[in-house]
């Protein structure tokens, strides 16, 4: 893992200053409510919070890597892309996952990107409990990861950190390798369904904005 410690839970980079963990800005929270002298406001409910981020669509992946010679996965829609130079790549997983501790143990992972007829497989890797990939027709990445036959592309990468964030573990990938294994319309999550969605005419690529 080019020189880098394994990871762990709530791991950081070996060769990482502690310069480089997250920014928190409580003093500009505090000066904030010192200018208004107002209470914070609550926390919305979970169940609201999941309403009102479900309107936001999102691709959906399964990420994959192998514990030993065995494959492990999960169904997730919190991935994104992070920078463009050096490429980087993170996603979000539950602190209570069984898949998230072997994910960061094994040091690397493959993010498979699903197609619109792929929800059958995007089901089966969020259920609990079950053999996942039976059946599953998959193979090995240059990184060793599994690549599901049929995913539109993967994008195979070495984890650089891992970050806890509430109930959730953030992790960021150096992607490795990378490619597009066919062309279709991509499977689509958007309040609470599956969907699938195809280029508008005429609109032009978008300005880069981030």
């Amino acid at each position: 893992m080019d020189g880098r410690r394994r990871a762990t839970s709530g791991f950081e980079r070996a060769d990482t200053p502690s310069t480089a963990l997250p920014f928190r800005p409580h003093h500009l929270a505090a000066t904030a409510r010192g200018a208004h002298d107002t209470e914070p406001a609550a926390a919305p409910a979970p169940a609201r919070f999941r309403e009102v981020l479900g309107n936001f669509a999102t691709g959906v992946t399964v990420i994959t890597a192998l514990d030993g010679p065995a494959p492990v996965g999960f169904t997730c829609q919190a991935f994104t892309s992070l920078s463009l130079d050096p490429p980087m790549v993170s996603f979000s997983v539950s602190r209570d996952s069984s898949t998230r501790p072997r994910i960061l143990a094994a040091g690397r992972f493959c993010v498979n990107v699903l197609a619109f007829d792929q929800h059958g497989l995007c089901a089966r890797f969020a259920a609990r409990g079950a053999d996942r990939f039976a059946g599953v027709d998959w193979w090995r990445s240059p990184g060793g990861c599994p690549v599901l036959d049929g995913s539109l592309a993967w994008i195979d990468c070495t984890v650089e950190a891992g970050y806890p964030a509430g109930d959730h573990m953030i992790v960021v990938g150096n992607v490795r390798a990378l490619s597009v294994q066919r062309e279709a319309a991509p499977l689509v999550y958007h309040r609470g369904a599956f969907a699938n969605c195809f280029p508008l005419a005429n609109t032009g690529a978008l300005p880069r904005v981030c």
